[in-house]
């Protein structure tokens, strides 16, 4: 099997969001980055063990700069056989999206892996874009992925209960939480993966649509309220005049 798995690079979940004084970006000096943890563990590893059960290879691709290349090592280091950095700055999932797509149109993967959103802009974007342009079926926010032969069985959470579909490779998939389990690279997949490759490719030219305005920390929580179990009417009282559904 040729798996690919899209990766990119998002801000530590405990990262203090900051923005630049005009608001039009995220202030990134002290930011540390992680990978997108919906790639990491879900997409990422589940590839790899479809490749370790039946044979083939993985690899991971990433829009982005040079400084993105540490995150893209620690996917080699998890287990990834050789790497893409398309050398671009990310500017909408749309660029993201066409540049994937550019890159994977002619090198025929069985299935492109994504994870089900980024988060730091929880879009899902990324993965259906890139199977429209690539013409190829997608399957969205998938829990488990089985394959026999060139079929694969997917279960999908929706309300209520588990979508079952099954669909015939190549196709892309976004990956959600139960796909895989996390792994953690060990010693000896770190000093394995400064010897895979990892290929440079430059950016297509792309009419991106969307450009940003400005950007806005929500407001700040207001202190929280406390009653004590038995002023009931208090409470009541809170809900009626004072409460806000949002």
């Amino acid at each position: 099997m040729k798996l690919l798995v899209c990766i990119s690079k998002t801000p530590d979940t405990e990262a203090k969001i900051q923005l630049t004084p005009d608001g039009k970006q995220l202030d990134t000096s002290g930011m540390k980055y992680i990978m997108n943890p919906y790639d990491e563990w879900y997409a990422l590893v589940r590839a790899l063990e479809l490749v370790e059960a039946q044979g083939g290879s993985v690899t991971v691709i990433n829009v982005g700069p040079s400084s993105n290349d540490q995150i893209i090592r620690k996917a080699l280091a998890i287990g990834a056989h050789e790497a893409v950095r398309i050398d671009a700055e990310p500017t909408s999932a749309w660029f993201v999206a066409h540049q994937i797509a550019a890159f994977a149109k002619n090198e025929n993967y069985d299935l492109i892996f994504c994870g089900k959103e980024t988060i730091d802009y929880n879009g899902s974007e990324v993965p259906a874009m890139l199977a429209e342009l690539l013409d190829l079926p997608f399957v969205a926010w998938a829990s488990k992925l089985d394959m026999e032969g060139n079929t694969a069985t997917l279960h999908r959470d929706i309300e209520g209960g588990v979508e079952i579909v099954k669909v015939a490779t190549p196709f892309v998939v976004s990956a959600a939480k139960g796909m895989a389990e996390q792994r953690i690279p060990n010693m000896r997949g770190i000093m394995m993966a400064k010897r895979k490759p990892l290929k440079v490719v430059e950016p297509v030219a792309v009419d991106d649509p969307v450009s940003v305005v400005q950007y806005a920390l929500p407001p700040k929580k207001k202190g929280v309220k406390l009653i004590e179990p038995e002023h009931i009417d208090e409470l009541v009282r809170l809900l009626h005049e004072e409460a806000k559904v949002i």
